[in-house]
């Protein structure tokens, strides 16, 4: 039995999915199988995965029925107790199970391991993520996974390890949720058990298409359930109320740019003002039309290798 099940959905990916897969292949870490969960694609994938001659490699293929769905699947036929997850335009330096697995042997009891990342927009330079009150070379448990991860989000669907006991417990991804399932996740994980973190980055978070912080998809409406499942929790814990509030930011700006204002009034009275920055509380008084303006901003300057968030601090 291998030591990790890698769990990849598969949509569409044609252009992205044999570099992922290389990436996984060249390991240092060898002893893991590959379960590709192909979720109706009509490309040209499936035979890019079929011309990859590896008998780690396990190739489902349901009908569409989402990200989620493709995940459960997948870890449903895992054979490891550990699950490491890897989006199929994702990329994993070659010492990113080591650092996972690392995590776990020092760290046996946690409910998710997670690795730092860099986010590449269009392909190009590498950028930091920033944690806040995560030193550079932490290797241990997260004191407070929700005050860690109000800048840069500790943990991220292609760098993170899941025992299996953890779903068992927990439970798995939300499958009537179409976007904000992993935060889901991560929430209901960090609320019930430990979370261990390696400060040192080994995945690459690819974003070809920036639809981040400021994003107006229609899917995006999924996570206006997150603030109705957790809003109990809230009123006992500071620190997940800060990070809920800083969730109801970005979705009221996604709703407001959508022209959703009746969303947008409601997520706006239930945020504490004291928990956002001056440039949060300054953009959620922004017209919608110059918020657009500034999202055209934001991808241009990424074009440069320049990142503006309303995250990071000046």
């Amino acid at each position: 039995m291998p030591i990790i099940s890698i769990i990849i959905p598969l949509f569409n990916k044609e252009l992205f999915i044999k570099q992922t897969l290389l990436s996984v292949l060249n390991q240092t870490f060898s002893d893991f199988e590959i379960i590709i969960i192909n979720d109706g694609s009509t490309d040209n994938s499936v035979s890019i995965i079929n011309d990859l001659d590896d008998k780690r490699i396990t190739l489902y293929t349901t009908k569409n029925k989402g990200v989620s769905h493709a995940r459960n699947y997948g870890i449903s036929k895992a054979n490891s107790d550990l699950i490491a997850l890897l989006d199929a335009d994702d990329l994993w330096d070659s010492n990113h199970l080591d650092n996972l697995y690392s995590l776990y042997t020092s760290f046996p009891k946690c409910g998710l391991y997670a690795t730092n990342y860099y986010k590449q927009f269009f392909n190009g330079r590498k950028i930091n993520t920033h944690f806040n009150g995560v030193s550079k070379d932490h290797f241990g448990i997260i004191e407070d996974y929700f005050s860690a991860s109000t800048i840069d989000s500790i943990a991220w669907t292609s760098a993170v390890m899941i025992p299996k006991k953890t779903f068992m417990s927990i439970g798995e991804f939300d499958e009537e949720m179409r976007s904000g399932q992993d935060t889901d996740l991560w929430i209901r994980i960090a609320l019930e058990a430990s979370v261990a973190f390696s400060a040192v980055a080994s995945a690459h978070k690819i974003i070809l298409d920036p639809q981040f912080h400021l994003s107006y998809s229609s899917n995006r409406m999924d996570r206006l359930k997150l603030f109705k499942n957790f809003k109990e929790v809230e009123i006992s814990n500071s620190s997940f109320k800060k990070y809920m509030d800083l969730n109801r930011f970005s979705v009221a700006l996604e709703r407001k740019i959508a022209g959703d204002f009746k969303s947008y009034k409601g997520l706006k009275k239930e945020i504490n003002l004291e928990n956002l920055n001056f440039k949060q509380r300054l953009l959620l008084k922004t017209p919608s039309v110059f918020i657009k303006l500034l999202k055209q901003l934001q991808n241009v300057m990424l074009r440069y290798n320049i990142y503006l968030s309303p995250f990071k601090k000046w």
